[in-house]
């Protein structure tokens, strides 16, 4: 009889992963009641001196979810129906108010939202008085259900998160724009410019390649502290992915020395306008305060995180074989076909179309910095690249190819982001299965961050901080957006960092070193899937590699939030 080996185990495929953290999302709402805070506008100084306003948290108004006293809730509600001039101030529909007064039922909050009077306002005018605070209850979502069937149902995440949001972000936005840059680039693929371009580049360079990793690396870092790049860098994988498994190292060391390098530059950012710029407004400093200590932690980080990811390139490029992504870098390998006995040519057409995907590059970069594009514009300058790319293959007629040629390479393009932007979908399913990630609505999350806000009260300043930085950072596993953590996690952490004596300066630290390190690793993130499938990589396999380098950037991290309690960094 022949004997059966043990099966290998396999990592769980990256939906698995989601679907998994969805149920145990869904399960944690039954364990953890839902709360909430009230929120208020807040204007802080911009980068240009401009003033600008973000919607925060007011101290001290987080209260659970509870049932209301009915009896209380109307006898108040009869005495608002006097005041006329409160009434106007409200804007509250005085007939629907008294119509809800007089029906038998009882009164529901979301009854009394319809007439123009909000729970928030309810707890500024009665706080929990109108509660009946004995019994804590939880939001938990249905098993199956839609918003307009037995609402929403955490088995239906995946269409709930691809719907949610709209064009200038996740998911709806995101997902726009991985279709549309994955079909622009499936043209400029299917022309060949960039295969040639990699082989001529190979041919002439020989001996000096490996200094073009740490070059590409500052320049992505610099751009992630500058103007906090993130989805943008996804494009430029599909460029640098081929090239760097042409020059013999692997689709990781590409998402590195883009993405994550970006990410680094974004975690030690002195300016950028999505993350420290709104978190030091929130927390009531000057725009863009504390500069030096940041551009020396960004060049020192920046320095060190490069060397870590050159001393990997060069272990791969001694043994390809070695790379988690090896067998996915066959896609690259086969379609460079960098074969060293034979002849690629290098066409007057290839090099145009290269001319014109710099300048659109260019032209992308100048538009996310100076005139504010964001993920529309980004959607629609890639598909006019792919445009021209396409139409100067024609009009030099590289490869025979046809306008029927390149639109089935705009599909084809298309067709391999669309796993991808089903990820996306899930991803942000997590965060509806949890309540939503909105801290003026009651939810699960909402009363996480609460609780772990009073936690860190009462210990030692320099362990008070690093803690911070390790909330930050598992909180960045759910929540990816800079700015809305920013906006969740500032208002407790500012004056939190008060009352442990820590400066807010630092607590803006550990918010940036803990948002910005984590996405480099987290598939919550829809820019690192969307970098991670213009790779043709698997999070599991990204996984095996950033776990080591996220151990390493932590380690830097903790080492600078120590040195910021040390010199009393303000």
């Amino acid at each position: 009889m022949a004997s059966v080996g043990k099966k290998k185990f396999q990592t769980p495929h990256t939906y698995l992963i989601i679907f998994g953290i969805v149920i145990l999302s869904w399960l944690l709402t039954m364990v953890v009641p839902a709360g909430k805070y009230s929120t208020e506008v807040l204007n802080y100084e911009g980068k240009n001196g401009e003033t600008q306003s973000r919607v925060v948290l007011k101290e001290n108004s987080f209260r659970y979810m509870y049932p209301v006293k009915e009896e209380v809730l109307k006898k108040e509600l009869s005495e608002l129906l006097s005041q006329d001039d409160l009434l106007l101030r409200l804007e509250v529909d005085r007939t629907g108010l008294a119509d809800l007064l007089n029906k038998s039922d009882d009164i529901t909050i979301d009854e009394l939202a319809s007439v123009g009077l909000e729970e928030s306002e309810l707890y500024d005018l009665y706080g929990n008085s109108i509660y009946d605070t004995s019994q804590k209850l939880h939001k938990t979502a249905k098993v199956w259900g839609t918003q307009d069937h037995n609402g929403f149902g955490f088995l239906n995440y995946v269409f709930e998160g691809l719907v949610t949001g709209d064009r200038y972000g996740s998911a709806v936005g995101i997902v726009a724009l991985l279709l549309v840059v994955g079909g622009a680039f499936g043209i400029i693929m299917r022309t060949g410019a960039i295969d040639a371009g990699i082989y001529a580049f190979v041919s002439s360079a020989k001996g000096m390649e490996h200094l073009a990793l740490p070059v590409i690396f500052f320049l992505f870092s610099f751009a992630g502290a500058t103007f906090g790049a993130s989805e943008q860098v996804i494009p430029f994988v599909m460029v640098i992915a081929p090239f760097c498994v042409a020059l013999g190292y692997d689709s990781i060391t590409a998402v590195t020395i883009t993405f994550v390098a970006s990410q680094i530059g974004n975690a030690c950012s002195w300016m950028s306008p999505f993350s420290i710029a709104i978190a030091q407004g929130i927390a009531g400093l000057p725009a863009l305060s504390g500069a030096g200590f940041r551009i020396i932690m960004w060049f020192v980080i920046t320095s060190l995180s490069c060397a870590f990811m050159m001393r990997y390139a060069k272990k791969i490029h001694q043994n390809p074989q070695l790379s988690p992504s090896y067998h996915s870098d066959a896609f690259f390998r086969g379609n460079a076909d960098l074969d060293k006995d034979k002849e690629r040519p290098f066409l007057l057409g290839h090099k145009i179309i290269l001319i014109e995907l710099l300048l659109g590059l260019v032209w992308i970069v100048y538009g996310v910095m100076a005139a504010d594009f964001s993920i529309p514009e980004l959607a629609s300058q890639f598909f006019v690249i792919g445009l021209i790319a396409g139409i100067t293959a024609l009009g030099c007629r590289l490869d025979g190819l046809t306008a029927n040629d390149l639109a089935i390479a705009f599909k084809d393009g298309v067709s391999d982001l669309a796993p991808t932007a089903v990820v996306v979908g899930m991803a942000k399913g997590i965060l509806l299965v949890l309540g939503g990630s909105d801290a003026g609505s009651f939810s699960t999350l909402n009363t996480i961050l609460y609780s772990v806000g009073r936690l860190l009260s009462g210990i030692p300043s320099i362990f008070g901080a690093w803690f911070m930085y390790i909330f930050q950072s598992f909180f960045n596993l759910i929540v990816t957006s800079n700015s809305g953590q920013a906006a969740l996690t500032m208002p407790i952490m500012a004056p939190l960092a008060d009352i442990i004596g820590v400066s807010r300066q630092v607590a803006v630290l550990a918010f940036q070193l803990g948002s910005g390190f984590v996405d480099a690793f987290t598939p919550v993130s829809a820019s690192l899937v969307g970098c991670l499938a213009a790779a043709r990589i698997d999070w599991s396999n990204w996984a095996k590699f950033q776990v080591k380098m996220q151990g390493f950037l932590f380690l830097l991290g903790t080492v600078f939030i120590v040195i910021a309690i040390a010199i009393g960094y303000q």
